[in-house]
């Protein structure tokens, strides 16, 4: 698995590809298939997993909480290898909520340490409070890193003046149908060495479900959500976190990190999914 490094003065690196959880905790009658779900992942090698106290109101973080603690009571992981990403609300962000919010989700997580913790997209809490207390708990080592969510170029310059230069990730909306990051945010990014976490990268799954996209990937010998996410992967500074909750879409994902893009397959993409020639809002869900 291709590792992204994460800036600042700690050392840390990101796996390329991880596994999104949005959507999963809501229900409690599904609760036991969604933990075996994430199970599977980690056996087969997945290593990064993305969650939020937002998703599920905590259910999703429970969800992931249990499957790794089942994996590695097993032995099947290392708690080292795995990167959990978790985020906290705009309305606890301020120096007090930040705090007990990051508290109440390591206990659903049942961790002692979030690796990487993101503000889920900003809110009315002044920037600089908000590091204030990104920062304390990363001295106090209750996160490794700390980044932003639906955060545009014009945010993340407004984050580093309030002393936010230390943000190690930024995770925005980011696809073949939605490519507004690449216009000019993915490239600042890059110019800071911070990654850009992809999420909806195959479009809530709208992108596997046919047409072009479709034949071009028979044409490779793969699948419509394989190539998608292998666009992303082929791009410099890009991890992408899609969400699946079968083993047959976990497989099917996983193997696009192995996928290489030729200078023709990229040509053909940007002829069925041209970029941007202008800067456009950020997409968010």
């Amino acid at each position: 698995m291709r590792m992204l490094d994460l800036p600042g003065p700690a050392a840390g690196v990101l796996p390329a590809l991880g596994l999104g959880t949005w959507r999963l905790g809501e229900s409690p009658a599904r609760r036991v298939a969604e933990v075996a779900a994430v199970r599977d992942a980690l056996a087969m090698g997945w290593r990064l997993l993305d969650t939020a106290e937002m998703y599920g109101e905590g259910g999703a973080e429970e969800v992931v909480g249990h499957a790794l603690a089942e994996a590695l009571r097993a032995g099947e992981v290392r708690r080292e290898d795995i990167v959990v990403v978790s985020k906290v609300y705009p309305h606890n962000a301020g120096r007090r909520g930040v705090p007990a919010a990051c508290e109440r989700s390591l206990r659903r997580l049942g961790l002692e340490r979030i690796d990487l913790y993101l503000l889920h997209w900003r809110g009315s809490v002044p920037l600089a409070e908000t590091v204030e207390a990104m920062q304390s708990l990363q001295a106090a080592g209750r996160i490794g890193r700390w980044g932003v969510s639906n955060f545009d170029v014009d945010d993340l310059e407004e984050l580093v003046a309030a002393g936010g230069a230390d943000c190690a990730a930024n995770q925005v909306w980011y696809s073949l149908g939605e490519q507004g990051p690449g216009h000019s945010l993915l490239p600042w990014m890059r110019a800071q060495g911070m990654p850009l976490m992809a999420y909806s990268p195959i479009d809530q799954g709208s992108l596997a479900a046919g047409g072009e996209l479709a034949e071009l990937a028979r044409g490779l010998g793969t699948t419509p959500a394989q190539l998608a996410l292998a666009w992303l992967l082929d791009q410099p500074g890009v991890a992408a976190i899609p969400k699946a909750a079968s083993t047959a879409h976990l497989r099917e994902n996983l193997a696009a990190a192995g996928l290489q893009l030729d200078a023709a397959t990229r040509a053909a993409l940007a002829r069925v999914f041209p970029p941007p020639a202008r800067k456009t809002p950020l997409a968010m869900i």
